[in-house]
This record gives structure tokens, sequence and C-alpha cells, in this order.
């Protein structure tokens, strides 16, 4: 009886199918990343709460080390998410994202953007950041630890007041932070 099934085109249409999703589905899915973690340890930048600065030759004051830009801390959207992001300016004048104690789950495709959209908790800030202005930093190095994006020197910060961690193939944000001055 089995051997006469497999006999048939039909039988071999139907497995061909189903093994050619299966694959697909895996891929595109790719369920194993919601039990594996990729935990990354970058050294972050030592910033003062509040620089000492130096008066230079015009008389104007600047900071002898970095200056923390903005800050906040991370609120749940797909996956639960916790940790802060910061936007960190060097004495060069370069700016740097730093995702400090990020926890959240691993995913396909994830992406670290800033984005001009405001965060908002819940369901109702999980597809929000790519309808506005968004730059991309790049694809996310950890779902867990300290890490670090450096921001191309024509990113205009102006505007940009949240980082998301956005999963790029489902167009969904794991989580997101908003950007403040420090107080």
């Amino acid at each position: 009886m089995l051997t006469r099934l497999f006999r048939m085109p039909l039988t071999w249409v139907v497995v061909v199918t189903l093994t050619a999703g299966s694959a697909f589905g895996l891929y595109w899915f790719q369920p194993w990343k919601l039990v594996t973690d990729a935990e990354v340890d970058e050294a972050l930048t030592t910033v003062e709460p509040a620089p000492a600065p130096t008066a230079s030759a015009t008389g104007a004051t600047t900071p002898t080390g970095p200056v923390l830009v903005s800050r906040g801390e991370f609120v749940t959207h797909e996956h639960d998410t916790s940790g802060s992001a910061r936007i960190v300016r060097t004495p060069d004048g370069r700016h740097r994202l730093e995702l400090v104690g990020l926890a959240t789950s691993n995913g396909p495709d994830l992406r670290v953007w800033l984005t001009d959209q405001p965060v908002r908790p819940g369901t109702a800030g999980w597809r929000v950041f790519d309808d506005g202005r968004w730059v991309e930093l790049g694809r996310l190095k950890g779902n867990r630890g300290d890490q670090g994006y450096e921001i191309p020197a024509g990113v205009d910060l102006t505007g940009l007041t949240s980082v998301s961690i956005w999963c790029k193939r489902f167009a969904v944000s794991f989580g997101a932070a908003p950007l403040a001055a420090p107080r």
C-alpha cells in the first residue's frame, strides 16, 4: 500500500511542497532564536554626571570629556525589553548610541533605529517607528548586554527622540526608549 502511494505523482508533489514550506517557515521565523541568547559586553563610554568645563581661547567653555546628550529607559513592545539607551558626544564632536544592560528576545533581522516617533507603551507602539524619519545604525549585536553604535557624522539628531529595537522582517518594535536630555 505504501509503495503504491509513493508511485503516485500527487504524493511527491505534496511531499516536495511540505518540505519546501517547512524549510521556508524555519528560515523566515527562525523559532530557535526565541530560546537562544546572544550576549555582548562592549566597553561603554565613561561619562561624568557634570563634566568640568575648560575655557577655550574665545572664552567659551568646552567639556573635557564625553558628554551625555540624551538618555531613556526601554519599554516593552512585541517582546519583553529592558535596559537603557543613551547618546554620548565625544570631545571631538562624534556621537555614539549606547545600549546599557539591554535585555530582550532574540529574533530574526533585528536592527537598531533612531527615530522621530514617540514611544508608546503596549501594542500601540509596536508598528509606529517606520512611519516617520528613522536612521538605521546597524544590526543588533546581541539581545543581552552592553553595546555601542557609531552615529554617522552626517546624521542630524534634531528630532530623533527615540531608539527602537526594530524587527525589519516583521516591521515591529521589540522595545523602544524615549531619548531626553539628562536632568
